[in-house]
């Protein structure tokens, strides 16, 4: 559950960042958003995690 709501606010974070420097339009935001909330009620948002966790845990080892 960290690194869910960890990986959130990194991704938050970088749009935040791309939408203040003018590198993102605000419609590509709401896209992106979009996506990410269609992407998780899909049957790929558990392999997906999976990724993210097993990297998350693979970093210390590095």
């Amino acid at each position: 559950m960290a690194v869910t709501v960890s990986l959130v606010a990194l991704f938050g974070l970088v749009l935040y960042f791309l939408l203040r420097n003018g590198s993102l339009s605000y419609g590509g935001a709401f896209t992106a958003a979009g996506f990410g909330f269609f992407l998780a009620s899909t049957g790929a948002a558990g392999p997906i995690n999976q990724m993210a966790t097993a990297l998350v845990q693979a970093i210390p080892n590095l």
